[in-house]
């Protein structure tokens, strides 16, 4: 069985609206690979949000792997509001370093994840988040179904 190396991550503060460009690029690599449910032009519109909008609203960790961003986290009020790993890099450990990041500088960190994106879901559910709620629409009120996440009690 070929299982891929897990690598060593060096977690940092996003340096700002000059990097977003690359968080942009990793965000789309994700999404591409993952958001099965969602159309081109979904992809576009929260693309045009990600980066003129909520990349301001959090506060941003970038996973480095040899010098280069291969992913990155935003909090705001206790929420992990974004996760994302370049589709090259999933499943080496980046999102878990993230993930437990987050976690120690928020406890009882909460998550909102899309229903239709069952790789996020289990990947949640492996690291202990339990569904709290649903909602029929997404923070726009487009169809997407989203779980609201958090610690298991």
């Amino acid at each position: 069985m070929n299982v891929p190396a897990t690598h060593d991550f060096v977690l940092r503060p996003c340096q700002g609206p000059a990097e977003w460009p690359a968080l942009v690029r990793i965000w789309r690599s994700a999404v591409e690979a993952t958001h099965h449910f969602l159309t081109t032009a979904d992809i576009d519109f929260y693309e045009r949000r990600l980066a003129e909008e909520y990349l301001k609203m959090v506060d941003v960790t970038v996973a480095d792997s040899d010098g280069v961003p291969v992913g990155f986290a935003g909090v705001a009020g206790g929420n992990l509001e974004m996760l994302f790993i370049d589709h090259q890099h999933r499943g080496r450990g980046a999102g878990s370093v993230l993930l437990a990041d987050a976690q120690a500088k928020n406890p009882g960190l909460l998550v909102d994840v899309n229903e239709q994106n069952p790789q996020a879901v289990g990947f949640y559910q492996r690291h202990g988040f339990v569904t709290l709620s649903r909602s029929e629409t997404d923070g726009d009120g487009r169809p997407f179904p989203i779980l609201h996440l958090g610690p298991a009690q």
